[in-house]
């Protein structure tokens, strides 16, 4: 089984950059279908974005598209993150999963994944 560990999270300015990191330390990296979702107080978890094993299937939220970029080191079982022009409503706890495999256009469903990490918590201030 897949174990999952996030971090990256911290206090941060708008408008600031900041880069999550999610490392796999449990089956195989390659099988997985890999995502980010978070959830803000008060809110139901939300997809924010999910990458195929090879790379080349990406989705992203509306909400984040442009701003966002996910992608993974094999290599290193990472999956990553990286964060512009940060909002306050990208104030969440960002939450990494991941499952055998998804066809992108489930991607954002978060009942697919079996796989979930502790979660890390990105703090966007005005």
């Amino acid at each position: 089984q897949a174990q999952l560990v996030e971090s990256g999270g911290r206090l941060v300015q708008v408008g600031d950059s900041l880069r999550l990191s999610c490392t796999d330390s449990g089956r195989s990296f390659m099988r997985n279908t890999m995502g980010w979702f978070r959830q803000a107080p008060g809110k139901t978890r939300e997809f924010v974005s999910a990458i195929n094993w090879s790379g080349d299937d990406i989705l992203y939220a509306d909400s984040v598209k442009g701003r966002f970029t996910i992608s993974r080191d094999r290599a290193s079982n990472t999956l990553d993150l990286q964060m512009a022009n940060l909002k306050p409503e990208d104030t969440a706890v960002y939450y990494c999963a991941a499952v055998r495999s998804l066809y992108s256009r489930t991607y954002y469903e978060d009942w697919r994944y079996n796989d979930w990490g502790q979660g890390t918590q990105v703090t966007v201030s005005s």
